[in-house]
Protein backbone atom coordinates (compact mmCIF):
# COMPACT_ATOMS: atom_id res chain seq x y z
CA UNK A 1 0.00 0.00 0.00
CA UNK A 2 2.92 2.38 0.83
CA UNK A 3 3.88 4.21 -2.37
CA UNK A 4 6.26 7.57 -3.09
CA UNK A 5 2.92 9.58 -3.18
CA UNK A 6 1.46 7.51 -0.23
CA UNK A 7 4.26 7.44 2.16
CA UNK A 8 2.32 6.50 5.52
CA UNK A 9 0.32 2.95 6.22
CA UNK A 10 -1.12 4.72 9.46
CA UNK A 11 -1.57 8.38 10.24
CA UNK A 12 -3.23 9.22 13.50
CA UNK A 13 -4.93 12.48 12.95
CA UNK A 14 -5.68 14.51 16.09
CA UNK A 15 -2.59 13.02 17.73
CA UNK A 16 -2.24 15.80 20.49
CA UNK A 17 -5.89 15.50 21.40
CA UNK A 18 -6.49 13.46 24.96
CA UNK A 19 -7.10 9.96 23.44
CA UNK A 20 -4.88 10.86 20.13
CA UNK A 21 -2.29 10.68 22.35
CA UNK A 22 -2.75 7.37 23.74
CA UNK A 23 -3.64 5.90 19.89
CA UNK A 24 0.16 7.22 18.86
CA UNK A 25 1.82 5.55 21.91
CA UNK A 26 -0.31 2.26 20.49
CA UNK A 27 1.07 2.39 17.03
CA UNK A 28 4.01 3.21 18.66
CA UNK A 29 4.33 -0.42 20.27
CA UNK A 30 2.59 -1.99 17.53
CA UNK A 31 5.85 -0.72 15.56
CA UNK A 32 8.23 -2.72 17.20
CA UNK A 33 6.04 -5.66 17.80
CA UNK A 34 8.08 -8.61 17.43
CA UNK A 35 5.62 -10.51 15.22
CA UNK A 36 6.03 -7.57 12.65
CA UNK A 37 7.78 -8.77 9.42
CA UNK A 38 7.53 -5.61 7.81
CA UNK A 39 8.47 -1.76 8.39
CA UNK A 40 5.45 0.36 9.74
CA UNK A 41 5.84 3.82 8.60
CA UNK A 42 3.80 6.33 10.02
CA UNK A 43 2.72 9.91 10.90
CA UNK A 44 0.80 12.22 13.12
CA UNK A 45 -1.51 15.06 12.36
CA UNK A 46 -2.88 18.29 13.93
CA UNK A 47 -2.88 21.56 13.83
CA UNK A 48 0.32 22.04 15.72
CA UNK A 49 3.45 21.32 15.58
CA UNK A 50 5.03 21.83 18.72
CA UNK A 51 2.41 20.05 20.65
CA UNK A 52 2.62 16.72 18.04
CA UNK A 53 6.31 16.98 18.86
CA UNK A 54 5.74 16.94 22.50
CA UNK A 55 3.31 13.74 21.93
CA UNK A 56 6.29 11.50 20.41
CA UNK A 57 8.57 13.16 22.91
CA UNK A 58 6.44 11.80 25.91
CA UNK A 59 5.76 8.69 23.68
CA UNK A 60 9.53 8.17 23.48
CA UNK A 61 10.28 8.49 27.01
CA UNK A 62 7.05 6.27 28.18
CA UNK A 63 8.22 3.38 25.83
CA UNK A 64 12.21 3.74 26.49
CA UNK A 65 12.74 4.95 22.47
CA UNK A 66 14.41 8.02 22.30
CA UNK A 67 14.54 7.96 18.80
CA UNK A 68 11.01 7.30 18.39
CA UNK A 69 10.90 11.21 17.35
CA UNK A 70 12.92 11.38 14.04
CA UNK A 71 11.07 7.30 12.61
CA UNK A 72 7.60 9.21 12.54
CA UNK A 73 6.22 11.74 9.93
CA UNK A 74 4.72 14.63 11.10
CA UNK A 75 2.07 16.19 9.18
CA UNK A 76 0.27 19.83 9.40
CA UNK A 77 -3.45 19.96 8.92
CA UNK A 78 -6.83 21.48 10.58
CA UNK A 79 -10.71 20.16 10.44
CA UNK A 80 -11.20 24.03 9.58
CA UNK A 81 -9.16 23.36 6.00
CA UNK A 82 -10.43 20.98 3.94
CA UNK A 83 -7.18 21.52 1.26
CA UNK A 84 -5.48 20.21 4.14
CA UNK A 85 -7.19 17.29 5.16
CA UNK A 86 -7.11 16.12 1.24
CA UNK A 87 -2.90 16.41 1.94
CA UNK A 88 -3.24 14.55 4.53
CA UNK A 89 -5.41 11.98 2.88
CA UNK A 90 -3.21 11.65 -0.17
CA UNK A 91 -0.22 10.54 2.28
CA UNK A 92 -2.25 7.62 4.04
CA UNK A 93 -3.23 4.17 3.93
CA UNK A 94 -5.08 4.45 6.68
CA UNK A 95 -6.08 7.89 8.70
CA UNK A 96 -7.00 6.76 12.35
CA UNK A 97 -9.24 9.87 13.30
CA UNK A 98 -9.04 10.76 17.02
CA UNK A 99 -10.97 14.18 16.16
CA UNK A 100 -14.07 14.70 18.25
CA UNK A 101 -17.07 14.93 19.16
CA UNK A 102 -18.04 13.85 15.52
CA UNK A 103 -20.82 15.10 15.11
CA UNK A 104 -19.08 18.19 14.19
CA UNK A 105 -15.57 16.95 13.15
CA UNK A 106 -15.88 13.74 11.97
CA UNK A 107 -17.52 14.57 8.10
CA UNK A 108 -14.47 16.41 6.63
CA UNK A 109 -12.39 13.78 7.17
CA UNK A 110 -14.40 10.80 5.96
CA UNK A 111 -15.11 13.44 2.57
CA UNK A 112 -11.28 13.72 2.03
CA UNK A 113 -10.28 9.86 2.55
CA UNK A 114 -13.04 9.18 0.42
CA UNK A 115 -12.33 11.47 -2.61
CA UNK A 116 -8.36 10.59 -1.91
CA UNK A 117 -8.57 7.06 -1.95
CA UNK A 118 -7.40 6.73 1.89
CA UNK A 119 -9.36 4.29 4.56
CA UNK A 120 -10.79 5.92 7.94
CA UNK A 121 -11.35 4.34 11.24
CA UNK A 122 -12.91 6.37 14.33
CA UNK A 123 -13.79 5.40 17.40
CA UNK A 124 -16.69 7.57 17.44
CA UNK A 125 -19.82 5.96 19.86
CA UNK A 126 -22.31 8.99 18.49
CA UNK A 127 -24.96 6.66 16.64
CA UNK A 128 -26.83 9.94 14.96
CA UNK A 129 -23.12 10.42 13.44
CA UNK A 130 -22.36 6.54 12.54
CA UNK A 131 -25.41 6.00 10.97
CA UNK A 132 -25.29 9.44 8.66
CA UNK A 133 -22.07 8.66 7.74
CA UNK A 134 -23.27 5.18 6.51
CA UNK A 135 -26.45 6.62 4.47
CA UNK A 136 -24.23 9.09 2.86
CA UNK A 137 -21.16 7.94 1.84
CA UNK A 138 -21.39 4.17 1.69
CA UNK A 139 -22.02 4.00 -2.17
CA UNK A 140 -19.45 6.72 -2.76
CA UNK A 141 -16.62 5.01 -0.56
CA UNK A 142 -17.56 1.43 -2.11
CA UNK A 143 -16.89 3.00 -5.62
CA UNK A 144 -13.58 4.59 -4.62
CA UNK A 145 -12.72 0.71 -3.20
CA UNK A 146 -11.99 2.33 -0.02
CA UNK A 147 -13.43 1.46 3.74
CA UNK A 148 -14.90 3.84 6.48
CA UNK A 149 -15.36 2.04 9.71
CA UNK A 150 -16.79 3.61 12.79
CA UNK A 151 -17.14 3.09 16.55
CA UNK A 152 -13.43 1.44 16.62
CA UNK A 153 -12.96 1.30 19.86
CA UNK A 154 -14.22 0.29 23.57
CA UNK A 155 -17.95 1.97 21.39
CA UNK A 156 -18.67 -0.43 19.85
CA UNK A 157 -15.93 -3.38 18.75
CA UNK A 158 -16.22 -5.43 22.56
CA UNK A 159 -19.99 -5.37 21.79
CA UNK A 160 -20.15 -6.31 18.36
CA UNK A 161 -17.54 -8.75 17.45
CA UNK A 162 -18.75 -10.47 21.45
CA UNK A 163 -22.26 -11.06 19.45
CA UNK A 164 -20.16 -12.68 16.16
CA UNK A 165 -17.97 -14.21 18.65
CA UNK A 166 -20.90 -15.70 20.86
CA UNK A 167 -22.67 -16.84 17.72
CA UNK A 168 -19.30 -18.80 15.85
CA UNK A 169 -19.28 -20.72 19.35
CA UNK A 170 -22.97 -21.59 19.45
CA UNK A 171 -23.76 -25.30 17.98
CA UNK A 172 -26.61 -24.62 16.83
CA UNK A 173 -28.66 -21.03 15.74
CA UNK A 174 -28.35 -18.01 18.14
CA UNK A 175 -30.93 -15.72 18.41
CA UNK A 176 -31.02 -13.48 21.01
CA UNK A 177 -28.09 -12.15 23.24
CA UNK A 178 -28.19 -9.98 26.61
CA UNK A 179 -24.84 -8.45 27.09
CA UNK A 180 -23.55 -6.44 30.66
CA UNK A 181 -20.80 -4.19 31.29
CA UNK A 182 -19.02 -4.17 34.25
CA UNK A 183 -16.06 -1.82 35.02
CA UNK A 184 -13.55 -2.40 37.84
CA UNK A 185 -11.59 0.22 38.89
CA UNK A 186 -8.78 0.26 41.75
CA UNK A 187 -8.60 2.42 45.27
CA UNK A 188 -8.46 5.98 43.12
CA UNK A 189 -11.59 5.20 41.32
CA UNK A 190 -12.38 6.21 37.74
CA UNK A 191 -12.01 9.08 35.62
CA UNK A 192 -13.34 9.85 32.27
CA UNK A 193 -11.84 12.60 30.19
CA UNK A 194 -14.93 14.91 29.54
CA UNK A 195 -14.72 14.80 25.53
CA UNK A 196 -16.80 11.66 26.02
CA UNK A 197 -19.17 13.40 27.87
CA UNK A 198 -19.47 16.11 25.99
CA UNK A 199 -20.36 14.12 23.13
CA UNK A 200 -23.06 12.20 25.17
CA UNK A 201 -24.73 15.80 26.10
CA UNK A 202 -24.57 16.75 22.06
CA UNK A 203 -26.40 13.06 21.33
CA UNK A 204 -29.03 13.19 23.87
CA UNK A 205 -29.83 16.59 22.57
CA UNK A 206 -30.66 16.01 19.79
CA UNK A 207 -32.27 12.56 19.50
CA UNK A 208 -34.97 13.44 17.16
CA UNK A 209 -32.52 14.30 14.51
CA UNK A 210 -32.15 10.32 14.92
CA UNK A 211 -35.59 9.42 14.61
CA UNK A 212 -35.87 10.80 11.56
CA UNK A 213 -32.63 9.81 9.99
CA UNK A 214 -34.16 6.18 10.85
CA UNK A 215 -37.40 7.25 9.13
CA UNK A 216 -36.09 8.66 6.20
CA UNK A 217 -33.57 5.29 5.38
CA UNK A 218 -37.08 3.64 5.35
CA UNK A 219 -35.26 0.08 6.05
CA UNK A 220 -37.36 -3.17 5.79
CA UNK A 221 -37.11 -5.07 9.16
CA UNK A 222 -35.00 -8.05 9.52
CA UNK A 223 -36.90 -10.95 10.50
CA UNK A 224 -37.20 -11.86 13.99
CA UNK A 225 -35.80 -15.83 14.95
CA UNK A 226 -37.63 -17.17 18.00
CA UNK A 227 -38.91 -15.42 20.70
CA UNK A 228 -38.44 -11.68 20.79
CA UNK A 229 -36.04 -10.33 23.24
CA UNK A 230 -37.94 -8.76 26.15
CA UNK A 231 -36.44 -5.49 27.68
CA UNK A 232 -35.78 -5.25 31.22
CA UNK A 233 -36.92 -2.98 33.50
CA UNK A 234 -34.68 0.49 33.58
CA UNK A 235 -33.25 -1.00 37.04
CA UNK A 236 -32.96 -4.78 36.87
CA UNK A 237 -31.35 -7.39 39.22
CA UNK A 238 -28.86 -9.94 37.07
CA UNK A 239 -28.89 -12.78 39.18
CA UNK A 240 -25.86 -14.36 37.45
CA UNK A 241 -23.34 -11.55 37.75
CA UNK A 242 -25.24 -10.42 41.30
CA UNK A 243 -25.57 -6.93 40.45
CA UNK A 244 -28.30 -4.18 40.08
CA UNK A 245 -28.17 -3.10 35.84
CA UNK A 246 -29.45 -0.34 34.35
CA UNK A 247 -29.43 0.03 30.02
CA UNK A 248 -26.03 0.87 28.19
CA UNK A 249 -27.08 4.27 27.13
CA UNK A 250 -24.09 4.20 23.92
CA UNK A 251 -23.99 2.95 20.45
CA UNK A 252 -23.54 -0.89 21.52
CA UNK A 253 -27.11 -1.33 20.46
CA UNK A 254 -27.27 0.73 17.10
CA UNK A 255 -23.88 -0.71 16.08
CA UNK A 256 -24.80 -4.24 16.62
CA UNK A 257 -28.21 -3.77 15.26
CA UNK A 258 -26.38 -2.24 11.68
CA UNK A 259 -24.15 -5.33 11.66
CA UNK A 260 -27.03 -7.90 12.21
CA UNK A 261 -28.68 -6.83 9.30
CA UNK A 262 -25.66 -6.55 7.01
CA UNK A 263 -25.01 -10.68 7.96
CA UNK A 264 -28.29 -11.34 6.88
CA UNK A 265 -28.75 -9.44 4.02
CA UNK A 266 -25.41 -10.51 2.44
CA UNK A 267 -24.62 -13.88 3.84
CA UNK A 268 -28.13 -14.84 4.58
CA UNK A 269 -26.92 -15.17 8.20
CA UNK A 270 -29.61 -15.39 10.76
CA UNK A 271 -30.14 -12.14 12.75
CA UNK A 272 -29.20 -12.04 16.76
CA UNK A 273 -31.74 -9.77 18.75
CA UNK A 274 -29.63 -7.64 20.83
CA UNK A 275 -30.05 -5.77 24.24
CA UNK A 276 -26.93 -3.96 26.44
CA UNK A 277 -26.97 -3.06 30.32
CA UNK A 278 -23.82 -2.04 32.78
CA UNK A 279 -23.90 -3.79 35.84
CA UNK A 280 -23.39 -1.23 38.73
CA UNK A 281 -23.19 -3.70 41.91
CA UNK A 282 -25.39 -2.70 44.88
CA UNK A 283 -28.40 -0.43 45.69
CA UNK A 284 -26.32 2.51 46.39
CA UNK A 285 -24.80 2.56 43.32
CA UNK A 286 -28.25 2.52 41.88
CA UNK A 287 -29.22 5.69 43.46
CA UNK A 288 -25.87 7.40 43.15
CA UNK A 289 -26.67 6.97 39.07
CA UNK A 290 -30.31 7.32 39.37
CA UNK A 291 -29.61 10.87 40.42
CA UNK A 292 -27.01 11.66 37.88
CA UNK A 293 -29.01 10.18 34.88
CA UNK A 294 -32.44 12.47 36.25
CA UNK A 295 -30.10 15.42 36.61
CA UNK A 296 -28.58 14.80 33.16
CA UNK A 297 -31.83 14.26 31.04
CA UNK A 298 -33.27 17.15 32.88
CA UNK A 299 -31.03 19.68 31.44
CA UNK A 300 -30.05 17.97 28.47
CA UNK A 301 -33.24 19.25 26.81
CA UNK A 302 -32.45 22.74 27.15
CA UNK A 303 -29.58 25.07 25.23
CA UNK A 304 -28.80 26.44 28.95
CA UNK A 305 -28.85 23.15 30.18
CA UNK A 306 -26.40 21.83 27.87
CA UNK A 307 -23.91 24.51 28.39
CA UNK A 308 -24.04 23.76 31.85
CA UNK A 309 -23.68 20.41 31.65
CA UNK A 310 -20.16 20.97 29.35
CA UNK A 311 -18.95 23.61 31.50
CA UNK A 312 -19.09 21.59 34.89
CA UNK A 313 -18.95 17.53 34.28
CA UNK A 314 -17.61 16.83 37.23
CA UNK A 315 -20.50 18.30 39.56
CA UNK A 316 -23.32 16.91 36.82
CA UNK A 317 -21.37 13.42 36.58
CA UNK A 318 -20.50 13.04 40.42
CA UNK A 319 -17.15 13.21 39.64
CA UNK A 320 -17.06 10.49 37.02
CA UNK A 321 -16.11 12.66 34.43
CA UNK A 322 -13.39 15.83 34.42
CA UNK A 323 -11.44 18.07 32.00
CA UNK A 324 -8.42 16.80 33.39
CA UNK A 325 -9.41 13.12 32.62
CA UNK A 326 -8.00 9.78 34.42
CA UNK A 327 -4.33 10.03 35.90
CA UNK A 328 -2.18 6.93 34.96
CA UNK A 329 -2.19 5.11 38.50
CA UNK A 330 -6.62 5.01 37.47
CA UNK A 331 -5.77 3.63 33.96
CA UNK A 332 -3.11 1.52 35.46
CA UNK A 333 -5.81 -0.47 38.06
CA UNK A 334 -9.17 -0.16 35.46
CA UNK A 335 -10.31 -2.85 33.58
CA UNK A 336 -13.76 -3.91 31.72
CA UNK A 337 -15.45 -7.32 31.77
CA UNK A 338 -18.29 -7.30 28.97
CA UNK A 339 -20.23 -10.84 29.75
CA UNK A 340 -22.72 -12.10 27.46
CA UNK A 341 -26.17 -14.57 27.39
CA UNK A 342 -27.32 -15.97 24.61
CA UNK A 343 -29.75 -18.09 23.74
CA UNK A 344 -30.82 -20.46 20.38
CA UNK A 345 -31.51 -23.54 19.26
CA UNK A 346 -29.85 -27.21 18.94
CA UNK A 347 -29.04 -27.60 14.96
CA UNK A 348 -32.06 -30.15 14.81
CA UNK A 349 -34.93 -27.60 16.32
CA UNK A 350 -36.82 -25.59 14.75
CA UNK A 351 -37.02 -21.76 15.90
CA UNK A 352 -41.02 -21.54 14.82
CA UNK A 353 -43.01 -22.79 18.21
CA UNK A 354 -40.32 -24.14 20.01
CA UNK A 355 -38.72 -22.79 22.86
CA UNK A 356 -35.02 -21.85 23.12
CA UNK A 357 -33.20 -25.05 23.98
CA UNK A 358 -29.62 -23.85 24.15
CA UNK A 359 -28.01 -21.38 26.61
CA UNK A 360 -24.11 -19.69 26.24
CA UNK A 361 -22.39 -17.54 28.18
CA UNK A 362 -19.15 -15.77 26.91
CA UNK A 363 -16.96 -12.84 28.35
CA UNK A 364 -14.63 -10.47 26.25
CA UNK A 365 -12.17 -8.85 28.81
CA UNK A 366 -9.67 -6.63 28.50
CA UNK A 367 -7.86 -3.19 29.99
CA UNK A 368 -9.12 0.18 31.20
CA UNK A 369 -11.53 1.39 28.34
CA UNK A 370 -11.28 4.83 27.57
CA UNK A 371 -7.60 5.10 27.05
CA UNK A 372 -6.07 1.87 27.16
CA UNK A 373 -8.31 -0.72 25.25
CA UNK A 374 -9.39 2.03 22.88
CA UNK A 375 -5.63 2.73 21.61
CA UNK A 376 -5.44 -1.43 21.33
CA UNK A 377 -8.93 -2.15 19.36
CA UNK A 378 -8.25 1.02 16.72
CA UNK A 379 -4.67 0.36 16.20
CA UNK A 380 -5.60 -3.96 15.28
CA UNK A 381 -8.36 -3.11 13.71
CA UNK A 382 -5.96 -0.81 11.30
CA UNK A 383 -3.44 -3.71 10.91
CA UNK A 384 -6.47 -5.73 9.84
CA UNK A 385 -7.41 -3.42 7.07
CA UNK A 386 -3.65 -3.12 6.02
CA UNK A 387 -3.27 -7.00 6.45
CA UNK A 388 -6.00 -8.79 6.07
CA UNK A 389 -7.57 -7.57 2.56
CA UNK A 390 -8.70 -10.69 1.16
CA UNK A 391 -11.04 -11.49 4.16
CA UNK A 392 -12.39 -8.35 3.99
CA UNK A 393 -16.06 -7.05 2.11
CA UNK A 394 -15.29 -7.06 -1.29
CA UNK A 395 -15.96 -3.69 -2.09
CA UNK A 396 -15.17 -0.56 -0.14
CA UNK A 397 -18.00 0.88 1.77
CA UNK A 398 -19.08 2.43 5.29
CA UNK A 399 -19.40 -0.59 7.53
CA UNK A 400 -19.94 -1.20 11.38
CA UNK A 401 -16.56 -3.49 12.86
CA UNK A 402 -18.46 -6.44 12.94
CA UNK A 403 -19.70 -5.86 8.99
CA UNK A 404 -15.84 -5.18 8.05
CA UNK A 405 -14.17 -7.48 10.58
CA UNK A 406 -16.40 -10.97 10.67
CA UNK A 407 -14.00 -13.05 8.13
CA UNK A 408 -10.96 -11.82 9.33
CA UNK A 409 -8.48 -12.50 12.36
CA UNK A 410 -9.25 -9.47 14.37
CA UNK A 411 -10.43 -11.45 17.31
CA UNK A 412 -7.22 -13.06 17.48
CA UNK A 413 -5.49 -10.27 16.97
CA UNK A 414 -7.25 -8.54 20.12
CA UNK A 415 -6.39 -11.78 21.67
CA UNK A 416 -2.78 -11.50 21.95
CA UNK A 417 -2.97 -7.70 22.59
CA UNK A 418 -4.88 -8.30 26.03
CA UNK A 419 -8.59 -8.10 24.81
CA UNK A 420 -9.88 -11.72 25.30
CA UNK A 421 -12.54 -13.41 24.01
CA UNK A 422 -13.57 -16.59 26.20
CA UNK A 423 -16.71 -19.16 26.52
CA UNK A 424 -17.29 -19.10 30.19
CA UNK A 425 -20.33 -22.05 29.70
CA UNK A 426 -22.66 -23.29 27.40
CA UNK A 427 -25.23 -25.71 28.02
CA UNK A 428 -28.34 -27.43 26.63
CA UNK A 429 -31.70 -26.20 28.28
Amino acid sequence: MVTAERPFHLVVFGASGFTGQFVTEEVAREQVDPERSSPLPWAVAGRSREKLQRVLERAALKLGRPTLSSEVGIIICDIANPASLEEMAKQAAVVLNCVGPYRFYGEPVIKACIENGASCIDISGEPQFLELMQWKYHEKAAEKGVYIIGSSGFDSIPADLGVIYTRNKMNGTLTAVESFITIHSGPEGLSIHDGTWKSAVYGFGDQSSLKKLRNASNLKPVPLVGPKLKRRWPISYCRELKSYSIPFMGSDVSVVRRTQRYLYENFEESPVQYAAYVAVGGITSVIKLMFAGLFFLFFVRFGIGRQLLIKFPWFFSFGYFSKQGPTQKQLDAASFTLTFFGQGYGQDIGADKNKPNLKICTQVKGPEAGYVATPIAMVQAAMTLLNDASDLPKAGGVFTPGAAFSKTKLIDRLNKHGIEFSVISSSEV
